[in-house]
């Protein structure tokens, strides 16, 4: 209510409510339309969750028009807060948005490339019945075609004008042609070339420059040369124009042409732009024409053109690669002629082109005597960030501590690089950021704190916020939450601002550190920044709490983020509902599944399988049946994955009718069994007795389909079939499935063993006991397969065609678990004949 009270008290002696607002204060004055934003701007980015019911908004929503939201939507400096704003202000009663509306939150949302709510908002404007001027139409199209929707674009144009909401004039169609010259639609310039010509428009320069554009793109040479000779004859010719043609040739690969084109312009006195030079240029130096570029470079210079930082820079990078030290000095020394500064990079270039410490030293004597001592400092910079990158950490932080005035023992000296009087420049912020981060990715921490407490304590110089987060990213990744948290508050009492890289760093390994209490305090101060926590660590934290079993602890920690306003991505409510379905709280699960779509979430496919799977585990087939259908009518389309849960739901339920017609939809479906189905049917129909036609189906598996079974798909059949009692089949896939290098687990034998003694078939169990001791596969005490394997034994010490060799595993020890003592105190003597 602070704004409406604001107001109250401003509007005075005039009777105080919004009837009488309306009478005597429309339109407002622009003092109150400035207070009126700056309390929307307030109530949309400082506080958590705005409701559209907040008693502020009601009491402000009466006196908004379209300039005063045009005002606040350009004062957030989030996308989806202006967005957010926008759509409230939609949705209040007597407000409706004019162009001018519709243009800054399409301008807002194509900077940002939010390409969903842009088309969105296209749709929405032709549903509102907006009038538009052709400027404003203009301006709309080229919001569309920056975002890239140029069929959007296209679309909202013709639609405008069918329903009478204007009339475009040359520079609507202008606007139109510039975004579709993003794409390659050469048959759609035609047409809206065609309806301008029977218009009676004039083509004028900008519509001509984006159709050569789009013929450029398309690689139309035909077309392209006939639309640059209509500009020629126009005189509409300039150096931009050229420079499209020239470009073009140059990314067809025809560089040759290209120049050839550049030598018939100046014969034509086209004066080219120091843009045009600059971008061709560039364009040889991609197609690795340097000796074109070298032309073009040296034409330009004697156009009275300087080069600018970027060209020497491209130059020397090449020269550097090719390990040319005397061509980059060169370029140097012309840089210095034409006192062109030399940056960083440059110089890092330069040190980098040197073959030994031998040039290194050559270089730093002819560039470094002319040096200021900001110019030197420079250098060094250069010579820490090469030996940063060739993996010398050590040595740069050797020659960094001579620059602090520190005698070092390193074998590499800073007085190796000095000159008269012995100067050593001093660091900066720079020289201490690339050691610094150099020291982090060694995971040399201590070194790198010391070098951030040096920075201040030592030479007053204060950090930046690139090392700040670089040391807590370091940090956070080795765990030292408590030394990042204590960088973070050195940070904020120099007046440094933490950035969302900051904040999202020591949020993170929060997460990996299931601090749910520290984490959530960290959102709350996130907020404060309009930052936003990462979806990914979200979901780690609640991944990490599910892995410990605090399922409900981690659908706690999505509701209290959520609180603050933020909403966490599906991964991380699909990582929940794994969490709670493995400590079978299944019910729980669904009711944070109905809540969130409740609340207008959307869950994907990988939600609503997460969710099937764990109904069938529990044996309610039925209920993820239903989940299956509200998934498709929703649009989804069910995965491999989806069916497989319900497969081996109804096989677990003992309902094969069931499990086979939910194969049959998977091939109506179009959607192919993989070897997981093919294993669980198999599974299903031994467990029912049923071992013809798991035979039939692992056929088609294998023969029909291709599939490749793997080892846990052999060890189910090989076990399903001992259970149906056809143990010497088993086998003939067991020799199958070690041919190919598997090795079958222990209970594998064991249903084999018993399979065998069941039949009465000693020696064939006695031959599957062997080979599972030659493959030390015999369960252990604490294998739930002990008992049925040492009865085993005991059975085959009662036969005397299997006893002796018994006797020799165990005397050997070769069955570990049980010795000949245990064997005598079990009195088998009287037994065995």
């Amino acid at each position: 209510m602070k704004a409406f009270c604001l107001l109250r008290n401003r509007l005075k002696p005039f009777p105080i409510n919004n009837n009488v607002f309306r009478r005597c204060f429309s339109p407002l004055p622009i003092y109150t339309n400035t207070n009126l934003a700056h309390q929307l701007h307030f109530i949309f980015t400082k506080r958590p969750a705005t409701s559209p019911d907040d008693p502020d908004l009601r009491a402000l929503s009466p006196f908004l028009n379209p300039k005063l939201v045009e005002t606040v939507l350009y004062s957030f400096q989030s996308w989806k807060l202006a967005h957010f704003f926008f759509t409230w202000a939609s949705n209040q009663q007597g407000y409706r948005h004019n162009a001018y509306t519709f243009n800054a939150i399409a301008s807002i949302l194509s900077r940002a490339r939010q390409n969903a709510p842009l088309r969105a908002l296209s749709e929405q404007i032709l549903r509102s019945r907006c009038p538009m001027t052709p400027g404003a139409l203009g301006f709309f199209i080229r919001c569309l075609g920056c975002a890239g929707l140029v069929e959007e674009a296209n679309s909202l144009f013709d639609q405008v004008q069918s329903e009478g909401l204007c009339f475009p004039n040359v520079y609507a169609y202008n606007c139109l042609l510039e975004a579709v010259s993003k794409s390659n639609c050469v048959d759609l310039v035609d047409a809206r070339l065609k309806e301008m010509s029977d218009r009676g428009f004039v083509f004028d320069k900008y519509t001509l420059t984006p159709v050569l554009q789009v013929y450029c793109n398309a690689g139309r040479f035909d077309k392209a040369f006939d639309v640059f000779n209509m500009i020629s004859d126009r005189g509409f010719l300039d150096g931009y124009l050229f420079s499209i043609l020239a470009l073009a040739f140059t990314k067809w690969g025809q560089v040759d042409k290209a120049f050839e084109l550049i030598e018939v312009m100046e014969a034509r006195n086209v004066d080219f732009t120091e843009k045009t030079f600059i971008v061709l240029i560039h364009g040889f130096l991609k197609q690795s024409r340097l000796d074109r570029a070298l032309q073009l470079f040296d034409k330009m210079k004697n156009s009275g053109f300087v080069p600018d930082i970027s060209l020497y820079d491209v130059l020397i990078g090449v020269f550097s690669t090719a390990k040319k030290l005397d061509k980059a000095l060169g370029l140097y020394a012309e840089m210095k002629e034409f006192n062109v500064q030399p940056d960083t990079g440059i110089i890092t270039k330069l040190i980098s082109c040197c073959n030994d410490e031998g040039e290194l030293k050559r270089l730093f004597k002819e560039i470094g005597r002319d040096m200021n001592l900001e110019a030197l400092t420079m250098l060094y910079n250069s010579l820490l960030t090469v030996l940063v990158n060739n993996d010398s950490i050590d040595k740069a932080y050797s020659l960094l501590r001579v620059m602090l005035g520190e005698s070092c023992s390193n074998d590499l000296q800073g007085d190796e690089f000095c000159w008269e009087n012995d100067i050593v420049p001093s660091p900066n912020a720079s020289s201490f950021g690339v050691v610094i981060d150099g020291l982090c990715k060694a995971g040399k921490l201590d070194l790198a704190v010391g070098l951030f407490r040096d920075m201040s304590q030592k030479i007053g110089c204060k950090p930046n916020l690139l090392i700040c987060n670089n040391l807590i990213s370091g940090l956070c990744s080795s765990h030292r939450m408590e030394d990042s948290l204590e960088i973070l508050r050195e940070m904020e009492k120099s007046g440094l601002v933490p950035s969302p890289f900051t904040h999202n760093a020591i949020f993170g390994c929060l997460c990996k550190r299931m601090d749910v209490a520290g984490a959530l305090d960290l959102i709350k101060k996130m907020r404060v920044h309009g930052h936003e926590p990462w979806i990914k660590h979200c979901t780690l934290m609640v991944k990490e709490l599910c892995k410990h079993k605090k399922a409900v602890e981690a659908c706690k920690f999505l509701d209290d983020v959520v609180e603050e306003g933020f909403i966490p991505d599906m991964i991380a409510y699909s990582a929940a509902f794994d969490g709670l379905i493995r400590i079978h709280e299944v019910d729980l699960a669904m009711e944070l599944f109905r809540d969130i779509v409740a609340r207008g979430n959307y869950p994907d496919v990988v939600a609503y399988n997460t969710m099937m799977k764990g109904l069938c585990q529990a044996k309610r087939v039925a209920e993820a049946e239903e989940l299956l259908k509200e998934m498709v009518m929703k649009g989804l389309v069910p995965s491999v994955v989806t069916y497989n849960s319900l497969i081996d739901g109804w096989c677990k339920n003992g309902s094969l009718e069931a499990a086979m017609r939910c194969l049959s939809e998977m091939f109506d479906k179009g959607r192919e069994p993989n070897v997981i189905t093919y294993t669980t049917l198999v599974n299903g129909l031994c467990n029912s007795g049923r071992p013809e036609e798991a035979l039939m189906v692992w056929n088609e598996m294998v023969a029909e389909k291709g599939l490749a079974p793997g080892e846990i798909a052999f060890m189910a059949l090989v076990h399903g079939l001992c259970k149906c009692g056809r143990p010497n089949e088993a086998v003939v896939h067991l020799r199958e499935m070690k041919s190919r290098e598997m090795k079958p687990d222990g209970y594998v034998y064991t249903a084999l063993v018993s399979a065998f003694l069941a039949q009465l078939n000693h020696p064939l169990a006695l031959e599957m006991v062997e080979e599972m001791v030659r493959e030390g596969r015999f369960p252990g005490k604490l294998d739930k397969n002990h008992a049925i394997a040492g009865d085993a034994v005991i059975e085959l010490l009662r036969d005397s065609r299997t006893s002796s060799s018994i006797r020799d595993l165990i005397a050997e020890g070769n069955i570990p678990s049980i010795s000949m003592s245990d064997v005598e105190s079990e009195s088998l003597d009287g037994c065995i004949t």
